[in-house]
């Protein structure tokens, strides 16, 4: 049975009623097909899917993130590449079945494949614990991250958990302690790591497994420090603005694109990327190729360089907005020191004026 947003509830309609034509049975025994009518209402579905998906909120594109159907991290690796070998154990407490890591090829050449799996039905969401790992698991990918670095393998990990589990045990064992190696390990290899977040790109539980040279992001897939309920929760003590708290986190593909948090964005079909899983893998594989081919050209010492420069230069050319008290708007400078110095420059008297007025006063006051 098909799952619906709230969204889609026309869609939802026309598709009941387009499975109703294309059933040659009735009460009253076999029927004709109307065919030209099932092409009528097959156009009207794909129109109305192109026209909502092309204007999503922030809020819708989180709950399209979570769709029970979207394509997981298995169904990435199943279809994208062959000889897959699952490698278990952190070799230190345990197994995490909430990651699936091993070796693969990918258009015949050798991958470290990481990927955070939340499992495709109820019994799979439980014995993978949601997508959410747990120390054990960060301290797999580790261990496994250093083997590929030694025999120079290219890491690529899919990202699609709602955050690392914060169960008394995972902190027990040093939650935030494997999470802070695990970005270290991905900081420090020399070969390269391309992510690619397919779903939710959570908090740390995310940035463990993302610290890549190169992230992509599905259309849909959404990335952030928190979640939007979190947030809400915690800003105005009310989960239900979320659409409020997802406007401000900007954690579509587009904003991050944007800010160049993310270097790429994979486009997903109308509909999202659980309509159409088949093209949403085309879509990653020629990605995937692309970017590949890009570091072949790189040595060991200049693939890490590049990865070090991208996480220093994030953040670094952004403006600093401030309010204009003369013109009541924003205005933007692209360096802290540099706007207060043009500020200094251009209010130079006015400063100088008060200081003289304030220090006339404080020796009157004295006095």
């Amino acid at each position: 049975m098909k799952s619906y947003l709230e969204f889609e509830r026309e869609v939802k309609d026309l598709e009941e009623e387009l499975g109703k034509l294309k059933d040659p049975y009735n009460k009253e025994g076999i029927t004709e097909v109307n065919t030209t009518r099932i092409s009528e209402i097959q156009k009207e579905i794909d129109e109305k899917l192109k026209n909502s998906y092309a204007n999503l909120n922030e809020w819708q594109k989180t709950q399209v993130a979570r769709h029970e159907e979207r394509p997981k991290a298995k169904f990435f690796i199943d279809n994208l590449f062959s000889n897959f070998i699952n490698l278990s154990g952190d070799r230190k407490f345990a197994e995490d079945e909430s990651v699936l890591a091993g070796f693969a090829l990918f258009e015949d050449q050798s991958v470290l494949v990481i990927g955070q799996e939340k499992g495709d039905n109820l019994e799979a969401r439980l014995k993978r614990n949601f997508g959410m790992m747990k120390p054990e698991g960060y301290r797999k990918c580790i261990r496994l991250m250093k083997l590929a670095d030694k025999f120079n393998i290219p890491v690529i990990s899919f990202i699609d958990t709602p955050g690392a589990y914060p169960g008394i045990g995972a902190e027990q064992r040093g939650q935030a302690e494997a999470i802070a190696s695990s970005i270290e390990c991905c900081m420090l290899l020399k070969v390269p790591i391309i992510s690619i977040i397919i779903g939710e790109g959570g908090s740390g539980g995310a940035i463990a497994l993302a610290s890549a040279n190169k992230v992509l992001m599905l259309e849909n897939a959404i990335y952030s420090v928190i979640s939007p309920e979190g947030c809400a929760s915690i800003l105005w003590r009310d989960a239900t603005k979320s659409l409020e708290a997802a406007k401000a986190m900007k954690l579509t593909a587009k904003d991050l694109l944007k800010m160049g948090i993310i270097d790429e964005m994979i486009e997903e079909p109308a509909g999202g990327a659980h309509r159409n899983k088949e093209q949403v893998i085309s879509f990653t594989k020629a990605a995937l190729k692309r970017n590949l081919r890009e570091f072949t050209n790189y040595n060991r010492e200049e693939i890490f360089e590049k990865r070090k420069i991208k996480f220093l230069n994030i953040g670094k050319q952004k403006s600093i907005v401030s309010f204009s008290s003369e013109k009541g708007v924003l205005f933007k400078g692209t360096n802290f020191l540099t706007l207060l110095r043009e500020n200094l420059d251009k209010n130079r008297k006015k400063i100088i004026i008060f200081f003289t007025l304030l220090i006339i006063g404080i020796l009157f006051y004295i006095k």
